[in-house]
């Protein structure tokens, strides 16, 4: 494991904890149309590091399709394995936990992506699989990540 990766992976989490704290104490700011993109553009970014720390080797971030079919969150090796992660962000619990917003459509749009991205490899990976980044907001910790391995079949 890097140690840059730990190292940014727990600065990350003490800044997920202090916002925490700070929004505990604040009202609550007004609704911006790009506050959801926001916080997951903060959700991909903290699950890039906790994979890093995980031993991953990371290729790609937000690689589209050029048929335009799709994007790919983050890329990595998990060892021998080529990894696709979809990394899912909620800030409550309402709609349930955020892999639950992986539908049957996204998981057949995040397939042909990684079928194209295969396609040009010169060096063709023994195995591959589809994983989730299910990153939860929790009130005193901040975001929190939870890797799903092998979530679904491509």
């Amino acid at each position: 494991m890097s140690i840059l990766a730990q190292l940014m992976y727990q600065a990350l989490v003490w800044k997920e904890r202090q916002r925490a704290r700070y929004a505990a104490r604040s009202s609550p700011a007004p609704a911006s149309e790009a506050e959801h993109l926001k916080t997951g553009a903060r959700g991909e970014t903290l699950a890039y590091w906790y994979l890093r720390q995980a031993g991953y080797t990371m290729v790609a971030r937000n690689r589209r399709a050029r048929s335009g079919e799709g994007e790919i969150d983050l890329i990595g090796w998990d060892g021998p394995v080529l990894s696709f992660v979809e990394v899912k962000t909620r800030t409550t619990t309402d709609a349930g936990p955020p892999e639950t917003a992986v539908s049957k459509a996204k998981q057949r749009r995040v397939a042909r992506a990684a079928n194209e991205y295969l396609r040009r490899l010169r060096r063709k990976p023994s195995s591959y699989r589809f994983d989730i980044a299910s990153v939860a907001w929790d009130s005193t910790e901040g975001l929190q990540v939870r890797l799903i391995k092998n979530a679904f079949k491509g």
